[in-house]
């Protein structure tokens, strides 16, 4: 765990003590859009037009922001379009790293050992957080963003127009995006970003205040979920897969690891079904590896588990009929059928 500060790498945890031991969370340093013809989204500059091949993903498979974009990689039919490289799950003294002769682990563009090699290809002088996913643009030879919630969107629509991509599959809809935006912003603040928010606290109070919103949200979530099949309308959107990436963790990792421990998602009647019922949708168990993340989070963030030692469970049965398919329209509607 560090950061780059005037280009040099630094081995540095959080610093919470000027916030009263509240974790917060830094704002991305790059945030250029992908468009269809290459024109300028909301923030940062044009020049990076929606080609087959032009870019690159960097994620981890342990991290929920980059699972974000594996998840509408895979739905959107990007993978032959757009390549990618997975960090190794251990952030140890040099951040994300790759392996040298690893298949699963390599930089297969720039061939570069460390994640922060990367940022400072771009700008030898950043300072900032290190962070996955990276979308890089291998024409300019730079980072486009670093933000998961703009690649999504960029993913979402920005290469529509390339054979094979599911341009009719829209998960961020005109007429439910004021919906879908009052969610988000509850779900990050509270469930996204709230478990880190409880998991890297370093005084009582600011624990305890998250873990407070964390399992308010939670149980909103599940209430809303009773009634309805999805988080926004009748379909599943955007809104959905902010959350999923978190929820699919919670009780391998956040559950015990950041002290989240009123109870499991398991324990949940709605969101446990609900996550299997997302989990089942094709595409997307491809893009859960267990395994990594909990190897990322326990043996990486030596500061909350000083011991490095990795639980053996729990047991997860993510292929569990979930019974949801009566709260609304199948997800064949959304064209995304599955069983369940």
């Amino acid at each position: 765990m560090g950061l780059l500060i005037d280009g040099q790498w630094h081995d540095q945890w959080y610093d919470t003590s000027k916030t009263g031991g509240r974790f917060q969370r830094e704002a991305a340093g790059f945030r250029h859009w992908v468009t269809a013809e290459g024109s300028a989204g909301p923030t940062g500059e044009g020049g990076f037009p929606a080609e087959s091949g032009r870019y690159h993903l960097y994620v981890s498979m342990a991290c929920p922001w980059a699972h974000r974009t594996l998840v509408f990689r895979a739905l959107k039919g990007l993978k032959s379009h757009i390549s990618v490289s997975v960090v190794h799950p251990y952030m140890l003294e040099n951040g994300w790293e790759f392996r040298p002769g690893s298949t699963q682990h390599a930089d297969t563009v720039n061939g570069k050992r460390f994640m922060h090699q990367i940022y400072t290809a771009v700008d030898p002088t950043y300072t900032g957080r290190v962070t996955v996913p990276v979308l890089w643009d291998k024409t300019r030879e730079t980072i486009v963003s670093n933000e998961s919630a703009d690649i999504i969107r960029m993913f979402n629509t920005a290469f529509d127009h390339l054979p094979g991509v599911r341009d009719g599959l829209d998960f961020y809809p005109e007429a439910l995006r004021d919906d879908i935006e009052a969610v988000n912003d509850r779900v990050y603040h509270t469930v996204n970003n709230g478990v880190y928010k409880a998991g890297f606290a370093t005084a009582q109070a600011a624990y305890e205040e998250a873990w407070e919103a964390l399992f308010g949200s939670l149980d909103w979530l599940d209430q809303r979920l009773a009634r309805r099949r999805y988080l926004v309308g009748n379909r599943i959107t955007e809104a959905d897969w902010r959350l999923f990436t978190t929820l699919i963790r919670f009780d391998a990792v956040y559950y015990s690891h950041f002290k989240c421990n009123r109870q499991r998602i398991s324990d949940f009647e709605n969101l446990s079904a609900y996550v299997r019922d997302l989990y089942q949708v094709p595409g997307i168990a491809e893009t859960v590896d267990i395994d990594q993340i909990k190897r990322h989070y326990y043996v990486s963030q030596r500061t909350v588990n000083p011991t490095q030692i990795v639980p053996v469970g729990p047991r997860l049965n993510l292929d569990a009929l979930h019974g949801r398919r009566f709260l609304g329209p199948d997800a064949l509607d959304s064209g995304m059928g599955h069983d369940g």
